[in-house]
């Protein structure tokens, strides 16, 4: 009698069949989930292989990102394959075959046997054997992206349609999560851009404050390497100026902080080409490429470089040379020669302008010296020499005369012109350096001054405001001080017609003021003059780092210099005591 086996229940199966189902859908919400939430695009795909195995039941898994025609794939990621298999099989696969039927007509493909497909090219050697197969496309933003593959069911058997679902629905969820990832790097690229400009133009400004701020061309040049590195991230930078046939280097930033003062032919390096090409060079190997070895000017062992020339209405002064990006002999990018070039504009237009400012600074001292020179030698000339003339006329006259009381008349006359004369020279070796400045200080040389002046011309009341905290100044401040009054008195007696002045001279807060009033008919401020004067003003204050203003107009001239004088309690100076004693 035949054994009857008994069916299973078919509750049994649909409740079997329900969990089942229910698992799979539960595990599909984690993974979207956990897909959504990974910021890292490379973790999602990986993650995505994985759990296209595991809820499929299948041995191997694979990704395949399409190239940017859509024809063929450009990256091939795989789950299930050890190192050495990957060896083995060589190439990853560029769309052909089964994978290309899949990528002409993007919908869900399922096989028992994927090397029965007519469209089959067979399997490289060393391939691992596969039959069943499923693929599913990913559609991003309702354009194919790429293709997610499971083969080879484990047990041998066949993929279910169950099987196919869940693989559709997890590239649903690896459409979403590549999108997001898309949106975030998207981002972040926005961001970085928007802090590198924002690095570029803070840069920038600091240049633009410094050249109204700082006389030195030297400061400012220390500046532009300081910013310029940091600004591209690289191990050193140099900034090299034109001297006729050669670049000089001017200021460098980091290592090659000893190279300043090195010379390169412009004709036989690269750094010359930049310049007289006017362009940049992006450089990934320098021992290969530079024509000069970077040793030469203190780089001994660098390996990229960035080339950007320094153009001045579109003149070549010199060249900004980085060398090894994030300081690990790293490359230079589009990006890094874009933000250094909008950076070496403002770092020439600040040479350029220091350059101009420190010529016009050295053409006006010179036209001051020459100028000072012209008006002693008229002095001399115009009042000693021609009274000594008369004088050498006059006793010569004497010579001879038998009348003695006559020539006791001439000799005495002699003696009062040439006491004049002393006192004529008194007052100009006063005037080019009064004794009392060096002796007694600022203060006193001023009072003498002012009576000196008072001697002169009776016309005008003159009037002092002294605090009696100079006593510590400098030399260099003191004759700074003491120009601006004399300057401004002598022009007031020669041009300003007035009848009062105040002169006031304080110190408070680290600094020295030193004020000139006067009640005169006023001038141009803005018209250039061809003497000393207000050039001559200008300058000495600026090399004392302070400021100059003037005022001018019908009722009077207000000069007022302040000048950086750090220091002054009050308490008199040794020779301030001998002063008050």
């Amino acid at each position: 009698m035949a054994t009857l086996t008994a069916l299973p229940d078919p509750r049994d199966v649909r409740a079997q069949r329900a969990a089942e189902i229910e698992s799979r859908l539960g595990r599909l919400l984690e993974v979207g989930e956990a897909l959504v939430s990974q910021l890292d695009p490379e973790a999602a795909l990986a993650l995505i292989l994985e759990e296209a195995r595991r809820l499929t039941g299948a041995r191997y898994a694979a990704l395949g990102v399409l190239d940017e025609a859509r024809t063929g794939l450009e990256r091939f990621l795989t789950a299930g394959i050890d190192e050495a298999a990957r060896r083995r099989i060589g190439d990853p696969p560029h769309g052909r075959g089964v994978l290309g039927a899949l990528i002409a007509d993007p919908r869900p493909l399922r096989l028992p046997d994927v090397g029965r497909h007519p469209d089959s090219h067979g399997f490289p050697a060393g391939h691992p054997l596969m039959r069943s197969f499923i693929g599913v496309p990913i559609v991003v933003d309702g354009h194919p992206w790429g293709n997610l593959y499971v083969t080879e069911k484990e047990g041998g058997g066949e993929f279910a349609e169950d099987d196919e679902r869940a693989l559709a629905a997890l590239s649903r969820w690896a459409a979403l999560a590549i999108e997001n990832s898309r949106i975030l790097l998207t981002s972040e690229t926005r961001r970085e851009q928007l802090a590198r400009a924002v690095r570029s133009s803070e840069a920038a400004l600091d240049i633009a404050d410094l050249i109204g701020s700082v006389a030195d061309l030297e400061r400012v040049l220390e500046l532009i390497v300081k910013r310029g590195r940091a600004l591209v991230g690289a191990r050193s930078l140099l900034i090299m100026l034109r001297e006729g046939d050669e670049l000089v280097v001017a200021a460098s930033a980091g290592p090659a902080r000893a190279a300043r003062g090195r010379r390169l032919s412009i004709a036989d390096s690269t750094s010359g080409q930049v310049l007289e090409q006017g362009r940049p060079q992006r450089i990934t190997d320098v021992a290969r490429r530079m024509r000069i070895d970077p040793a030469t000017f203190g780089v001994a062992d660098a390996s990229t470089a960035l080339l950007v020339p320094l153009l001045h209405h579109g003149a070549g002064i010199g060249v900004l040379a980085a060398f090894d990006h994030g300081g690990d002999h790293g490359e230079f990018s589009p990006e890094d020669e874009r933000l250094l070039r909008a950076f070496a504009h403002s770092a020439a237009n600040a040479v350029a302008i220091k350059r101009s400012v420190e010529a016009d600074r050295l053409r006006a001292a010179i036209e001051a010296a020459e100028s000072e020179r012209t008006r002693w030698a008229r002095e001399l000339h115009d009042e000693t020499l021609q009274a000594l003339g008369g004088l050498r006329v006059m006793l010569a006259s004497a010579v001879g005369r038998g009348d003695a009381e006559s020539r006791d008349g001439t000799i005495r006359q002699a003696v009062a012109d040439i006491e004049l004369a002393i006192a004529e020279l008194r007052d100009i070796v006063s005037d080019l350096r009064p004794a009392l400045l060096d002796d007694l200080g600022l203060e006193p040389a001023i009072q003498a001054l002012v009576e000196r002046r008072r001697s002169e011309t009776l016309r005008i009341d003159c009037r002092l405001a002294l605090d009696g905290r100079t006593g510590d100044l400098s030399r260099d401040l003191e004759t700074t001080a003491y120009r601006l009054v004399q300057e401004s008195l002598t022009n007031i007696v020669k041009h300003s017609q007035a009848r009062n002045v105040r002169i006031t001279v304080e110190r408070a807060d680290g600094e020295l003021s030193v004020e000139v009033r006067d009640d005169g008919r006023g001038f141009d401020v803005d018209q250039r003059s061809d003497g000393f004067g207000l050039a001559g003003m200008r300058e000495r204050v600026l090399l004392a780092g302070g400021v100059l203003k003037v005022d001018s107009g019908a009722g009077g001239t207000r000069i007022q210099a302040r000048l950086p004088a750090p220091g002054g309690d009050g308490a008199l100076a040794p020779r301030d005591r001998r002063l008050a004693s």
